[in-house]
């Protein structure tokens, strides 16, 4: 086994883990939307909203769009400039938990309340992005 995926395999896991997340979200949301009897490729209903799981499966289609490129961004540049590989590991995991409770709260819970208790699913894996970034810069500074 290569030392990079040896030293970073739970980063690495918690990546892939991410990226299937992602791929059921767009299962589901591409699922949704298309068994609409008028479906039209690429465009969700304007008359529905958050009592809809089509509006819903959509939204966190399109809210793990946002953020997950920025966490694999944050992600990579960790692994490849060395970063400690436990905290870089805790960050992953704790974005991919956070995107996987997220997911869940939306797909079941339909509300346009703010902030609603996904909300605080969103912030728990918006701070895993910060502290890894964070943390990541720091390193890069060290080693200079």
């Amino acid at each position: 086994m290569p030392i990079l995926s040896h030293d970073y395999y739970w980063a690495l896991l918690g990546i892939a883990i991410i990226l299937i997340t992602l791929f059921i979200q767009w299962l589901f949301a591409t699922g949704s939307k298309g068994a609409l009897p008028d479906a039209i490729p690429g465009k969700t209903p304007e008359d529905i909203g958050h009592e809809s799981f089509i509006y819903r499966s959509n939204r966190t289609f399109m809210n793990s769009l946002e953020n997950i490129s920025m966490m694999l961004g944050s992600s990579f540049l960790a692994i490849f400039s060395g970063t400690h590989e436990f905290w870089t590991a805790v960050c992953i995991w704790t974005f991919a938990c956070a995107r996987i409770v997220h997911m869940l709260l939306y797909y079941f819970i339909a509300t346009e309340k703010n902030p609603s208790p996904r909300s605080y699913f969103f912030g728990l894996g918006l701070a895993a992005n910060l502290a890894l970034l964070t943390l990541t810069v720091i390193h890069l500074i060290s080693l200079a």
